[in-house]
């Protein structure tokens, strides 16, 4: 798992370099910047509401009336502290439905990007067809669904678990390695497809070589601690990593469902 993480990261300099030879900027810029748009929005509102559920939590529980009439200093830390967790949980599940909308919405020029890479790198190109292109949106909004779905069931467990004392406070490490690697995962099926991988085969490949989708999700994740532009380049970039990261693995690994 080691070796496919390293791959991942570095995957994602040599896609930096791969995008400035062959001057792919345009499908860089124009969907990073409508990314960049709707992530600031979408945060904003993510983020009040994040606030409010908390609130409303508190009120329901009757930890608020709890916590005035307790008075008390170590509890009111540890209330504000796994309120940190829980908000932290809260705010990695919204941001995961966001990210799940926008590969949906994005599933065509990610497609059409993680194409274009892999004909550049082999030399040839990949005749255009319309029914080719649906069947890559197509598998990509399913992936997307299906992704979305496990990862719901996996951070309403680490919501749950984030309300207990002391352990609950690793579960925002545990929520943000499976955010990773199902974003990565979703960046991988894109090659996988191409290939004629089915839904089964990619599932089975990607579960034995996890380190390539967290690695993929992880430099993703951290491009956006770099306000707006790592924000922009965050999308595609992942995209054309997880193209190059796969290539050593096209005839040496089999895939087998």
């Amino acid at each position: 798992m080691l070796k496919d993480l390293i791959i991942a990261i570095q995957s994602y300099f040599k896609a930096h370099e791969f995008i400035r030879k062959h001057r792919l900027w345009k499908w860089i810029l124009i969907p990073g910047i409508l990314y960049c748009i709707l992530f600031v929005v979408s945060m904003y509102y993510f983020g009040v509401s994040a606030n409010s559920f908390f609130e409303w939590v508190k009120n329901v529980t009757g930890l608020t009336t709890w916590q005035e009439k307790l008075n008390d200093a170590t509890v009111d830390f540890l209330l504000a502290f796994g309120g940190l967790i829980l908000w932290v949980i809260i705010m990695l599940f919204y941001f995961s439905l966001f990210k799940y909308i926008w590969l949906i919405i994005g599933s065509p020029v990610f497609a059409y990007l993680s194409e274009k890479t892999e004909s550049i790198i082999e030399g040839r190109d990949f005749p255009f067809s319309l029914k080719q292109l649906s069947s890559d949106i197509a598998r990509g909004i399913r992936i997307s669904l299906r992704n979305a779905f496990w990862q719901t069931i996996y951070s309403i467990f680490i919501a749950i678990g984030s309300l207990l004392p002391v352990i609950g406070w690793v579960t925002p490490i545990i929520g943000l390695f499976v955010e990773c690697y199902y974003y990565g995962f979703s960046m991988l099926d894109y090659s996988m497809e191409r290939h004629k991988r089915s839904v089964g085969e990619s599932i089975y490949f990607i579960s034995q070589h996890k380190g390539l989708a967290i690695g993929n999700g992880m430099v993703f994740y951290l491009m956006h601690l770099v306000p707006i532009v790592g924000w922009i380049f965050a999308p595609a970039y992942a995209v054309v990593a997880a193209t190059l990261s796969l290539q050593r693995y096209k005839t040496s690994t089999p895939v087998t469902a």
